[in-house]
């Protein structure tokens, strides 16, 4: 099939770019301005093109995009610009940032320079520099071939990186790409003016009463052990740090520490609150987005922005200052988020996948096979905690087994389980808590054997020794590779891996952008399993896309529209995709819940 690569040169100046501004809100501004493009056909030299919006539109038309696959870096931007601009839509996407960033790690620069200098493809021009503040006619003629000369050498890169890229990365992922994209690209949801209008007043009024009560407590709100309780009673354990000053463990609590100032984006609006109050923020992440989601009604639907290959895991990740994939499970934000005439969405969660994958990998079979089984595996756990017949345990204590089997798979101590069980308004002891994760331990022993496997695979990247990995052939350990392959056929590395020995107590850290990072077991457990989990989302999406539109991914849960007329079979049908499993997990126990309604809140 064909490939045209694509890159557009747009307007921008200091307070209008995308340093500044949103990627949608930049594109939909009326400053914006196509100063010109350059388009490749498969390896033939570029192409640029630079006129009207009329004289743009017609050449850019005379290329068969509806039968060839648009190639960019960093096609979010150059395909919104291709939809929504020129109402070209290609076959399908590909993006050599988002491929790059799967193969290279989340943490490897991907700009089209580092990859260009890493692959030896040729020198990425700075002649965007000097376009700052300029409008198309106040390009001279030598300007604007020196412009055209910067484009149409990204596009040769771009292809270069492609070819280079394409050779070993899977077919399955490509088309993940190009549903992630489109998603932004090709917006059809849309949002309920009045209802946000209304929210955001609601958030501001409770905001002002929560910092009332703060006010009034100021002792409480800016004494750092004080705040540590009032933070650690909604089940946040405060973050320390090392202090410069004394060199003890102090309360991580100023406006440089970024863990702290990563809480004003919790879910729960009255951490945001509380931080935002200590910090002296005027803005909670709820008024902000909702002023965001009303600022983009005005200007059209709603681009769904999902970063591909976000976290280390391969999950998905929000962008564009409106992050999807935290939104508040009761917010008015997503009852707000409405399908287009006709349409209804349906929103499919992959039941307690996490768990399900941790008892899989690790052979624990009998939980397995009651997950196959359909067992209720919470009240099973809380029959063998508090010693009854699973026929007499009760609600509180169901909930207890739950928070168990959900949080106890990563090697999760007493303390922690507790921090959990508080934020859930359940109080219980230190001692209870210790107890119950020893049960957990002693009823499921393959599950703690699956992180101490995990602990020898660390210690054997150092030692660059083979080592085995998990019951069932699913992922592969590679010292060589740092890492583990997934089923994906991509890997997850642990770059920079190095032993750190203070002379009490050995553990391991390896490198990110944001510092290091310490990685044990449980840790890796966890990684692995959120990055299978990934993968089988991944392949799921694929099948229903091939029926119904996709239009979102909220961690391990899908959602699309489909006619009103045909909600009843299209919720069976993406249930049944959702219950499927890949080849590769023939025995991994899957299940799901589903609902269907006419906003995103409904479902």
């Amino acid at each position: 099939m064909t490939i045209l690569t694509i890159d557009f040169e747009t307007y921008y100046d200091k307070p209008f770019s995308l340093s500044k501004i949103t990627t949608e809100e930049y594109i939909r501004d009326e400053r914006f301005e196509v100063i010109g493009v350059a388009v490749a056909v498969d390896d033939s030299e570029p192409e640029w093109f630079s006129g009207t919006h009329e004289e743009t539109s017609a050449w850019l038309n005379k290329f068969d995009w509806t039968n060839s696959l648009a190639c960019a870096h960093n096609a979010q931007f150059d395909g919104a610009i291709l939809s929504w601009i020129f109402n070209i839509k290609p076959k399908g996407w590909l993006d050599t940032l988002c491929m790059a960033r799967a193969k290279h790690g989340v943490d490897s620069s991907v700009s089209l320079k580092s990859l260009a200098e890493q692959y030896k493809l040729g020198a990425k021009g700075d002649e965007v520099i000097n376009a700052l503040g300029k409008r198309r006619m106040d390009f001279t003629a030598e300007d604007l071939a020196r412009y055209a000369s910067y484009c149409i050498n990204d596009v040769r890169l771009t292809h270069r990186l492609l070819n280079c890229l394409l050779a070993e990365f899977p077919a399955k992922e490509l088309k993940v790409i190009d549903l992630t994209l489109r998603m932004f690209t090709e917006p059809v949801l849309e949002l309920n003016l009045p209802l946000l209008e209304s929210h955001l007043e609601s958030v501001k009024d409770k905001k002002a009463k929560l910092l009332a009560a703060a006010e009034a407590d100021r002792e409480s709100l800016m004494s750092n052990d004080k705040f540590a309780e009032l933070l650690t009673r909604l089940g946040i354990e405060p973050p320390k740090k090392i202090s410069s000053r004394t060199g003890k463990e102090a309360w991580a609590f100023a406006k440089t520490d970024e863990e702290f100032k990563e809480l004003l984006n919790h879910s729960d609006p009255r951490v945001q609150t509380l931080v935002g109050a200590r910090l002296g923020t005027k803005t909670t992440l709820e008024e902000s987005r909702t002023q965001r989601f009303i600022d983009i009604s005005l200007r059209g639907k709603l681009p769904v922005p999902i970063k591909y290959y976000a976290a280390h895991t391969g999950r998905w990740g929000g962008e564009d200052k409106i992050n999807l994939q935290n939104l508040p499970r009761e917010s008015n934000l997503k009852n707000a988020i409405v399908a287009p005439d006709g349409y209804v969405i349906i929103d499919c969660d992959s039941s307690q996948i996490e768990a399900r994958t941790v008892a899989w990998l690790a052979g624990q079979n009998d939980l397995v096979e009651a997950f196959d089984e359909g067992q209720d595996v919470y009240k099973i756990m809380a029959a063998t905690i508090y010693k009854v017949p699973i026929e007499e345990v009760t609600k509180a204590q169901r909930f207890v087994g739950k928070t168990t089997i959900l949080g106890a798979g990563y090697g999760m101590g007493g303390t922690k389980f507790q921090l959990q069980l508080k934020a859930f308004n359940v109080d219980v002891d230190i001692d209870e808590c210790n107890r119950i994760i020893d049960v957990y331990r002693e009823t499921y022993p393959s599950i703690p054997a699956l992180w101490r496997q995990a602990q020898k695979c660390i210690e054997f990247i150092l030692l660059k020794k083979a080592a085995p990995f998990g019951s069932v052939d699913v992922v592969q350990f590679d010292p060589r590779q740092r890492g583990f392959l997934l089923p994906s056929g991509l890997w997850q590395r642990y770059e920079g891996l190095r032993k750190v020995d203070d002379g009490t107590k050995i553990e391991y850290e390896y490198g990110t952008r944001k510092g290091a990072v310490k990685i044990y077991g449980g840790k890796i457990v966890e990684n692995i399993c959120q990055a299978v989990a990934r993968c089988v989302i991944a392949e799921q999406m694929i099948r229903i896309s091939k029926r119904y539109r996709v239009v979102l991914t909220v961690h391990d849960a899908i959602a699309c529209i489909a006619p009103e007329a045909e909600a009843e079979e299209a919720q069976r049908y993406v249930e049944e995709c959702m219950r499927w499993r890949p080849t590769w997990a023939a025995t991994l126990p899957l299940n799901c819940e589903s609902g269907v309604g006419k906003s995103y809140g409904d479902c």
